[in-house]
C-alpha cells in the first residue's frame, strides 16, 4: 500500500481528526495557499484599477465577489474528501458529452484557461517592473526571464514549502501596511466619508466599469480556478487520505464529517482575511487613484499603484510597499504555478491513457508542466506588454470559468453525496443564494456590456 500517496485512499493512512482548537489549527493551510495567489492579480492589480476607475460606487462588486463564491470552494472541498477526486477527474463524471475520453466540461476548462496565461503573464510583467525600479541595470525584458527562470526552478525543484510560508508572513506584513495606509488615509485630503462609502453599496454598475468588474468579480476571492485548486491543496494535505476510503462504517461517516468541519475552518477563516485586504485595496484606490484621475495601466502600473502608499505615509513608505508588492506578486506566481502545474498533468491524464494517482506519473508531469508554463507567461508578457489589460483578460475568463465551477458543485451536492453527509437546509440554501449571486452578476454585466 502506498501510504505517502495523498491522491490515493487506503486504511493505512486513516487518521482520527483532532478535537481542540488547536489541534485543528495546524490542519489549516490549503484556504491560505489560495490566498498567495489571488492577492497578487485580484487584490493588488485588479481590486485598485476597478476603484480607480470607478470610485467607490462599485464597492458592492468587491464585496459579494468575496462573499459568495466561498459556499461553491466548500462543496468542492466536500466532495474532494468525500470521493479523493481531483477536480478534473470529477469534471470528467459530469453529466454530458465526451469527446474522446474527456468530458465536454475538461475541454471547456482548457478552452478558457488559454485567456488565463495572460493574466499570470501580467503578474510577471508586474514583478519584473518592480525589480527594474530596485535595479534599473537590468531592463525589464530581462527582469521577467530572471523571474520565470527562478519559479520555475522553485516549483521544479520542490521549494514550493518553504517559499509559501515565506510569503504569507510577508503578505502578513503587507496586509499591516495596507491597513495602516488605510487609516492614516483620514489624516489626508482624500480621507474617506460614509456617504462615499455607502455608495458603494447600491448595486449600481457604471458601464464604463462593466468590463473591469466582470474581470474583479472574477479574481477577487476565491476565483474559478482557485476553487478547482483547492482540491489539490486538501487532497495532500491529507484530508481525503486521513478520512480513509469509504467502507459504509458509522466510523467513516463520523471521521469525513469532522474532516469537513475543519475543511470549514480553513475556507471561512481564510475568506475573512482576504476581504478585509480586498475592501482595504478598494478604499485605497477608490480614494487615492480615482480622486486624482489615476488609473495603474501599461509599464506605470506600480509606479501608479505606490501612490496609495506614498500619499497617505511619505515617499519613504515606496520602498516598503515596492518589496512588499514584489512578494504579494511573487508568491502568486508561486502559487498559481504550483497549483496550474497539478490541474494541467490532471487535465493531461483526463483526456490521455496516463494516470494522475500513480506517482511517478504525476511528478515527471508536474516537472515538465514547471517550466512549459512560466515560459508561456513570459512569451504573452514580451507580446504584450501591458500587464494591467492582461489581467482583465484572465479575469473574464475566470468569470466563465465559475460559471461551470458552479454546474459541478450543484452535481457533487444533488447527484453524487451519499444522504450520510447531506447538509443543513440553511447551508443549501447558501449554496443557492451563492449560485444565484453568481449568475446574477454575470448575467448583470452582459446586459450592461451590450
Amino acid at each position: 500500500m502506498d501510504t505517502e500517496n495523498p491522491y490515493v485512499l487506503t486504511k493505512a493512512t486513516v487518521e482520527e481528526p483532532p478535537k481542540s482548537f488547536f489541534g485543528k489549527l495546524k490542519f489549516l493551510g490549503p484556504g491560505f495557499i489560495l490566498s498567495a495567489s489571488i492577492v497578487g492579480s485580484g487584490e493588488l492589480i485588479m481590486t485598485t484599477q476597478l476603484g480607480a476607475k470607478a470610485g467607490f460606487v462599485t464597492l458592492w462588486v468587491v464585496l459579494v465577489s468575496c462573499l459568495v463564491k466561498v459556499a461553491v470552494q466548500l462543496e468542492f472541498g466536500k466532495h474532494a474528501i468525500n470521493t479523493g477526486e481531483t477536480s478534473l477527474a470529477a469534471f470528467n463524471k459530469l453529466p454530458g458529452l465526451k469527446l474522446g475520453r474527456a468530458n465536454w466540461s475538461v475541454w471547456l476548462w482548457l478552452s478558457l484557461m488559454v485567456f488565463k496565461f495572460f493574466q499570470v503573464g501580467g503578474i510577471v510583467g508586474g514583478v519584473a517592473i518592480i525589480l527594474h525600479m530596485a535595479f534599473p541595470a537590468l531592463s525589464i525584458p530581462l527582469w521577467a526571464g530572471i523571474s520565470v527562470v527562478v519559479v520555475a526552478l522553485l516549483v521544479f525543484r520542490g521549494k514550493y514549502g518553504l517559499i509559501e510560508k515565506l510569503s504569507i508572513v510577508m503578505i502578513g506584513l503587507f496586509t499591516v501596511l495596507t491597513l495602516i495606509s488605510l487609516m492614516m488615509l483620514q489624516k489626508t485630503d482624500f480621507a474617506l466619508t460614509w456617504e462615499a462609502v455607502s455608495s458603494g453599496l447600491q448595486f449600481k454598475l457604471p458601464s464604463s466599469a462593466v468590463v473591469v468588474a466582470i474581470a474583479a468579480f472574477g479574481l477577487t476571492g476565491v476565483g474559478g480556478d482557485e476553487i478547482m485548486m483547492y482540491n489539490y491543496w486538501l487532497l495532500e494535505k491529507g484530508y481525503a487520505s486521513k478520512t480513509g476510503p469509504r467502507d459504509g462504517s458509522e466510523a467513516w461517516v463520523r471521521r469525513a464529517k469532522a474532516w469537513i468541519r475543519i475543511m470549514y475552518m480553513d475556507a471561512l477563516l481564510a475568506m475573512v482575511a482576504y476581504t478585509i485586504v480586498t475592501v482595504a485595496f478598494y478604499l485605497l484606490g477608490a480614494a487615492i487613484l480615482h480622486g486624482q484621475g489615476l488609473v495603474p495601466e501599461s509599464s506605470e502600473i506600480i509606479e501608479t499603484l505606490s501612490r496609495m502608499y506614498t500619499d497617505t505615509l511619505g515617499m519613504g513608505a515606496k520602498n516598503v510597499f515596492l518589496v512588499g508588492a514584489f512578494v504579494v506578486l511573487f508568491s502568486t506566481l508561486l502559487s498559481a504555478l504550483a497549483g496550474w502545474t497539478r490541474l494541467f498533468a490532471d487535465a493531461y491524464t483526463q483526456v490521455s491513457k496516463a494516470t494522475f494517482t500513480d506517482v511517478k506519473t504525476r511528478s515527471r508531469l508536474i516537472a515538465l508542466l514547471s517550466w512549459a508554463i512560466p515560459f508561456l507567461w513570459l512569451i504573452l508578457f514580451l507580446w504584450f506588454n501591458s500587464p494591467a489589460f492582461m489581467v482583465i483578460i484572465g479575469g473574464v475568463a475566470t468569470s466563465v470559468i465559475l460559471l461551470l465551477v458552479v454546474f459541478a458543485a450543484f452535481h457533487f451536492r444533488f447527484r453524487r453525496l451519499e444522504e450520510d453527509l447531506r447538509p443543513s437546509r440553511f447551508y443549501d440554501m447558501t449554496l443557492f443564494l451563492s449560485a444565484a449571486a453568481i449568475v446574477a452578476v454575470g448575467i448583470y454585466g452582459i446586459v450592461k456590456l451590450f
